[in-house]
């Protein structure tokens, strides 16, 4: 077993410094701080993303929706589907992508 204590672990400068806690290929998890008014702008990544956050509250946009989410909250993003998060006071979020890599993950990769 192997186990991580979220709130705990140190990301010492938000989004420039994400925590790969576990990567093979089922899935990867990382761990990402947003510093007090950092956001990941809107993206897409080629897997199933799950969103957990751990601490604080982010703002979760995608095409037709925004929602508030505070510590405790999941949300999940299918492949390819436009998202953004951002927090203004901060927060640190747990990342799930599966499986990992997806197809199409890598550019130019078959």
């Amino acid at each position: 077993m192997e186990s991580w204590r979220l709130p705990e672990i140190e990301t010492p400068t938000g989004t420039r410094s994400p925590v790969v806690l576990k990567s093979e290929d089922e899935a990867r998890a990382v761990l990402i701080g947003l510093d007090p008014g950092q956001e990941l702008g809107d993206h897409q990544v080629k897997e199933h993303a799950w969103l957990f956050v751990v601490a604080g509250t982010v703002r979760i946009a995608s095409a037709d929706e925004e929602i508030e989410a505070p510590a405790g909250t999941l949300a999940h993003f299918e492949p390819d589907e436009r998202h953004s998060v951002a927090s203004d006071e901060g927060a640190t979020i747990l990342l799930l992508l599966a499986p990992w890599p997806g197809e199409g993950h890598f550019r130019g990769s078959r």
